[in-house]
């Protein structure tokens, strides 16, 4: 992999932000997290000499922006050049440039949309290093140090994701452009699949039992009324609420369209005036106490206060019991496991293909084993083809307490991609080389649309889209 390659892979502002985009994107390794927080501690060290390099719109590229990209790459063991420096600044711009085009067609991040990324991406750090405090130990900063680091960062990728998004939601490959995509690629740069497993799942969810929800209805009706009476719906909300990533800023949410929330959620939220507050509201997330902020005819602001009740040992166990008699009536062959899927699983998306779990990110029914978080990664890893695991308790996406036993219906060994075996792969890479055509166009439209300064240090740079102004000259919009 040249260093152009490694740049495109990996690029961002500045290391954390580098850091960050390698996680949003993929599902790296724990050494790649390391020598990326080793590369930091480094450049740590470091004392660069700042100035703006580059004007952007309003947005700014920094030399040292540059600087640690450049020495990140280095510390990675990649191959650098006198244009690798260029190559970085290039894609600095072209990333402001679409900050800038999102926030100019007001493209929406929520604060609330930016926590919960930052808490599925802190979970998954903590997994791997397996604890807060070793991640601590590791970084030399707190958990909330860390975050308050990586939240612009988080908040800018999601900006860029938006204007991807934006510039790409039409494009699609067909079956014959997939073809031909593959039959265009040289035999030694056919990619090398991974190991890949398809499997069934059962999920039954514990019930709460009716005092432990009538212990959270009167928790929230006690609050609702001191609400009333004059309390900070804000602080009843960071103090009470169980929904992390909103209590941290009272229980906000931001702006959301109806059709972006639970619908009882929504319907409640809707009805209400601003400043009004809910009665109780029960959604799949829980119950929920609602304060309107703000709204439009099709958009709407909210702070809330959740609360779950609590699942007790014996309904626990009696989720356990009840797959465990599930899985023995499977190795009877007294019902296959699809049927009983099917029949018994509470988890209505798989439950109708027999429990069959679809990636929703690629396409179709195989997994990586990267793909999956711990609890799965350390359960699904150690089956064979054909074995139903032991029931094993995990949360749903919705933070949900589950139970579950899984079926390793298939394992894939690792092989260079062929087209029958592998079509979803070219299909991926081929809509892949579509979308970046498509992007490279739309960038280079609006290099000569956006006001754009670099600097003269940069002169002999050879940039790989065209319309950059000359450096030290300004492209005017």
């Amino acid at each position: 992999m040249n260093s152009n390659q490694t740049y495109t892979m990996t690029a961002r502002t500045g290391v954390i932000s580098q850091f960050i985009n390698c996680i949003m994107k993929y599902k790296t390794t724990v050494i790649l997290i390391s020598l990326m927080f080793h590369a930091a501690g480094l450049l740590a060290q470091r004392i660069i000499v700042d100035e703006v390099v580059a004007v952007i719109g309003d947005k700014k590229v920094l030399y040292s922006d540059v600087e640690q990209m450049f020495l990140q790459l280095k510390a990675q063991g990649e191959t650098t050049n006198e244009n690798t420096r260029c190559e970085i600044l290039e894609d600095l711009m072209i990333q402001k440039l679409m900050i800038n085009q999102a926030q100019i067609d007001s493209i929406l991040v929520t604060d609330s949309q930016v926590e919960v990324e930052m808490e599925q991406r802190m979970r998954y750090f903590v997994n791997q290093f397996g604890s807060e405090q070793k991640l601590e130990a590791y970084y030399g900063k707190s958990i909330l140090e860390i975050k308050d680091e990586l939240r612009n960062d988080i908040r800018d990728q999601m900006l860029i994701n938006g204007m991807r998004n934006q510039i790409t939601q039409n494009i699609s490959v067909t079956p014959s452009e997939v073809r031909s995509y593959y039959r265009s690629l040289p035999e030694d740069s056919l990619p090398y699949v991974d190991a890949e497993v398809e499997y069934n799942q059962i999920a039954i969810y514990p019930k709460s039992t009716e005092e432990a929800i009538f212990e959270v209805r009167e928790k929230l009706l006690d609050i609702r009324e001191r609400a009333l009476n004059g309390e900070s719906f804000v602080t009843l909300a960071v103090i009470n609420s169980e929904d992390q990533a909103s209590a941290i800023r009272g229980g906000d949410i931001g702006w959301f369209a109806r059709s972006d929330l639970d619908a009882d959620y929504a319907k409640a939220a809707f009805a209400l005036k601003p400043g009004a507050i809910s009665k109780i509201v029960e959604t799949s997330f829980g119950y929920h106490l609602i304060q309107c902020v703000d709204k439009t005819d099709d958009r709407i602001q909210t702070r809330h206060i959740l609360m779950k009740p609590k699942i007790s040992a014996e309904e626990k166990n009696q989720a356990v019991s009840k797959l465990d008699s599930l899985v023995r009536l499977v190795r009877q062959d007294s019902v296959t496991f699809d049927d009983a899927a099917r029949l018994y699983s509470e988890d209505e998306e798989s439950k109708i293909n027999g429990g069959q779990m679809v990636n929703l990110m690629r396409g179709g029914s195989r997994w990586r084993l990267d793909e999956f978080e711990p609890v799965e990664y350390d359960i699904i890893s150690n089956l064979e083809v054909g074995e139903i695991s032991n029931p094993y308790e995990t949360t749903d996406n919705k933070g949900k307490t589950v139970f579950k036993v899984i079926w390793l219906k298939n394992l894939t060994e690792p092989h260079v991609a062929n087209l029958k075996d592998d079509f979803n792969v070219f299909k991926e890479m081929a809509m892949q080389e579509k979308e970046s055509e498509i992007v490279n166009q739309w960038v280079e439209e609006k290099i000569r649309s956006t006001y754009i300064r670099i600097s003269d240090q940069y002169n002999s740079c050879t940039m790989s889209l065209t319309g950059w102004p000359h450096s030290g000259m300004a492209q005017r919009d």
